[in-house]
C-alpha cells in the first residue's frame, strides 16, 4: 500500500473529541493547531509533508482527507505561471482515512493520480478564487459532480453523498499550489464556520512546508544538475587500461560540493587521470569545479608533467576565485612502459592494489591544496606491475565525523584488497561499505586497472643512423598493419613514416626508433634524441624541400611533437574507420 495514504481507525462519537462538540473552546482548537505546527513540517520532503498532514488530521479534525499539488510544482518546482483554469494538471499526493472500508477510498481517489478538475467542480473553485468552499451536508448531485469530473461517477458518489464536506486552497508567496479536501461522514457533526478557521491555520502551514521542499527541491536539482553536466558523462577506456568511475553526491542539498574525476586522453595513447575535490558545498563549488576541471583539460593538452600541470593548475585557480580552495591528484600514464607519473596537491594519497591483491600507498609529497601559495610541486613516477589496479578518490570516501582519515584509508585497503575482480563491482561495494549512511560530503572513485599490450596493440621497430634504413621503415609498416588488418592506411602510413624517418635521420640525432600503436587511432611514432621539434614551413614552387610536414597533415587526423628524458617524439594519429 502506498506508504502516503494513512489508515487509521475511525473516530467513535462516545470518544469526546473536540470535533464532535460544537461547544469545543478557543484553547483546545489552538492546542491541535500547535501540536500540527509541531508535527507537520519535520523534513523538506514534499510527500513526507504530505503525509504528515494526513496523519495530524486524521481522525482528529476528519474522517477523510486528501492533498492535491499542481503537477508544474512537483516536476519543475517552479510555482505557477498563471491562474488555474480547467487545463491545469495537479497530483493527488496523499491520503488519509478513518473508515471501515479504506480500499474503496483508495480505488476512489488513488494516491499519484494527476488529473486536472473541471471549473464546476468544488476542488476547481476553491483553487480558481483562493477561497475556502464547505458544504455542510454534500448532496447526492453534488458528489456525482466531484465523481464525474475524475471519471468514477458511482463509486464517489457512494462514499461522499450526505458527508459534510471542506476545501481549503494551499496558498504560499501569494500564490495557489493546490489545496487540501477534508471530509465528515454521514452522521458526524457537520463542518462549521470555526473549523473553516481551523482547517485554513492546517493548510497555511502545510502550504509554507510545501513550498520550502519545493524550494530545496529545486535548488538541489540544479546544483546536481549543474554537476552532473560537468563531470564526464562517458569516460574513454584507454589503450592497456580498464577504467570504472563513481560519483555520488552528499544526502543534502549543502552536500552537493566540487568532486571531479577525468581520464584525458594524450598523445601517444597515454591517458591523464585526474580527481579533484574543491573544498566547500553548494552550487558555487560545482561551478568552481567546472572551472578547474576544463582548465586541467586545457594544460593536459599541453602534455606537461603532472607536477607542472597542477602548479599552473594552481596558479589558474587563484585567478579563478581566490576564495576556492581545492585538492587535486594528476596521473599520467604509458601503456608501453606501464610507467605511471604521480603529483597531488593536498589531495589524499592514491592506493595501489597489486595482482596478489596486496595494497599499498603511493608516497608522495601532498604539497598545498590548488589556491595556497606558488611553491612547486614534487613528482614521482613508478612502473605499475601488469594486473594491478589504481585507486584514485576523494577525502569524503575515506574520512566522517566518526572515523579520522588514516582509519578510512586503511578500511579503503582492506576493501579493496578483497576477493572482487570487477571494477564496477569494486567501486559497488566501497561505496557501499565506506558510505553506507547519510553524510555531508560528496565522493568520486576512479579505479583503473593496467595490462600488458597485446602484439597486435604495439610494434617497434629502432633504426640506425643510416638514410637506407627509410626503406626498412616502410616496409615494417606495410608488414605490420597487413598483419593487424589495417590494409587502408598502409600507404598513408608509410608516405607518413616516411617523411618523420628521413626528418629523424637528416636533423635528429641517434638513438631513432619507430613505434605503431593501434588503440582508438593508429598513432606512429618516430623517436630521436634532439630536443629540437620540427615545424612546417610554406614551401615556394622552386623549392625542393620543406613539403614533408605538409604532407604528413594532409593524411593525419593531428599530429605533433613531445619531449621526452632524451630528445623527442614526432606523433602522427590516423582514424581508424
Amino acid at each position: 500500500m502506498n506508504r502516503n495514504c494513512v489508515i487509521k481507525a475511525p473516530a467513535q462519537d462516545t470518544r469526546g473529541e473536540w470535533r464532535r462538540s460544537s461547544a469545543a473552546s478557543a484553547h483546545e482548537r489552538l492546542a491541535f493547531l500547535n501540536e500540527a505546527s509541531r508535527r507537520i513540517g519535520s523534513t523538506l520532503d514534499l510527500a513526507e509533508t504530505s503525509r504528515e498532514l494526513m496523519d495530524v488530521a486524521v481522525p482528529r479534525f476528519a474522517d477523510t482527507a486528501a492533498i492535491m499539488v499542481q503537477e508544474r510544482l512537483m516536476i519543475d518546482g517552479e510555482l505557477p505561471s498563471r491562474p488555474i483554469d480547467g487545463t491545469t494538471l495537479f497530483r493527488r499526493v496523499a491520503l488519509g482515512v478513518a473508515s471501515d472500508n479504506p480500499e474503496a477510498w483508495l480505488r476512489a481517489f488513488p494516491i499519484d493520480e494527476i488529473t486536472s478538475y473541471p471549473p464546476a467542480l468544488p476542488h476547481a473553485q476553491c483553487m480558481a478564487t483562493g477561497q475556502p468552499l464547505m458544504y455542510p451536508v454534500l448532496d447526492k448531485d453534488s458528489a456525482r459532480l466531484i465523481g464525474s469530473g475524475i471519471e468514477r461517477e458511482e463509486s464517489v458518489a457512494g462514499l461522499l453523498t450526505e458527508s459534510s464536506f471542506l476545501a481549503v486552497p494551499l496558498k504560499a508567496r501569494g500564490r495557489v499550489l493546490g489545496c487540501v479536501v477534508f471530509s465528515r461522514r454521514p452522521g458526524s457533526r457537520p463542518f462549521e464556520e470555526q473549523d473553516v478557521s481551523v482547517a485554513e491555520e492546517l493548510a497555511a502551514r502545510t502550504a509554507v512546508c510545501v513550498d520550502n521542499a519545493r524550494l530545496y527541491t529545486r535548488e538541489r536539482r540544479t546544483a546536481l544538475t549543474l554537476q552532473s553536466s560537468l563531470l564526464p558523462a562517458d569516460l574513454p577506456q584507454p589503450l592497456g587500461m580498464e577504467i570504472a568511475s563513481r560519483y555520488l553526491p552528499a544526502s543534502d542539498l549543502m552536500g552537493v560540493g566540487g568532486d571531479w574525476y577525468d581520464v584525458i586522453p594524450l598523445p601517444g595513447c597515454r591517458s591523464a587521470l585526474v580527481v579533484g575535490d574543491v573544498m566547500g558545498h553548494g552550487t558555487r563549488a560545482a561551478a568552481t569545479m567546472g572551472q578547474l576541471r576544463t582548465a586541467a583539460r586545457t594544460l593536459a593538452s599541453l602534455d606537461l608533467p603532472p607536477d607542472e600541470v597542477l602548479f599552473r593548475l594552481n596558479l589558474m585557480s587563484q585567478d579563478l576565485d581566490p576564495t576556492q580552495i581545492a585538492t587535486c591528484v594528476y596521473a599520467v600514464y604509458d601503456p608501453v612502459t606501464r610507467s605511471c607519473a604521480f603529483s597531488r596537491a593536498g589531495h589524499v594519497p592514491p592506493v595501489l592494489i597489486h595482482p596478489d591483491r596486496s595494497t599499498e600507498i603511493i608516497e608522495l609529497p601532498s604539497g598545498l591544496p590548488l589556491g595556497i601559495g606558488s611553491d612547486p610541486l614534487e613528482m614521482r613516477e613508478l612502473v605499475l606491475p601488469a594486473g594491478s589496479v589504481l585507486a584514485l578518490y576523494t577525502d569524503g570516501l575515506v574520512e566522517s565525523r566518526d572515523r579520522d582519515i588514516d582509519a578510512g584509508i586503511m578500511a579503503l585497503r582492506r576493501l579493496l584488497a578483497g576477493p572482487v575482480e570487477d571494477l564496477e563491482d569494486m567501486c559497488d561495494l566501497t561505496i557501499s561499505s565506506q558510505r553506507p549512511g547519510h553524510e555531508r560530503d560528496d565522493i568520486a572513485l576512479l579505479l583503473a586497472r593496467v595490462r600488458e599490450l597485446d602484439p597486435d596493440e604495439v610494434a617497434t621497430c629502432p633504426l640506425p643512423a643510416d638514410p637506407r634504413f627509410v626503406a626498412h621503415a616502410r616496409r615494417f609498416v606495410r608488414a605490420t598493419l597487413a598483419s593487424w588488418r589495417l590494409n587502408g592506411l598502409i600507404d598513408s602510413s608509410e608516405l607518413i613514416v616516411s617523411e618523420l624517418v628521413t626528418n629523424a635521420l637528416k636533423h635528429g640525432w641517434p638513438p631513432i626508433e619507430l613505434r605503431l600503436l593501434r588503440g582508438r587511432t593508429l598513432v606512429c611514432e618516430v623517436a630521436d634524441g634532439s630536443p629540437t621539434s620540427p615545424a612546417p614551413r610554406a614551401s615556394t614552387p622552386d623549392d625542393d624541400t620543406g613539403r614533408g610536414l605538409q604532407l604528413v597533415k594532409r593524411f593525419a587526423y593531428r599530429w605533433g611533437t613531445r619531449p621526452t628524458q632524451y630528445g623527442k617524439i614526432v606523433w602522427v594519429e590516423q582514424r581508424i574507420h
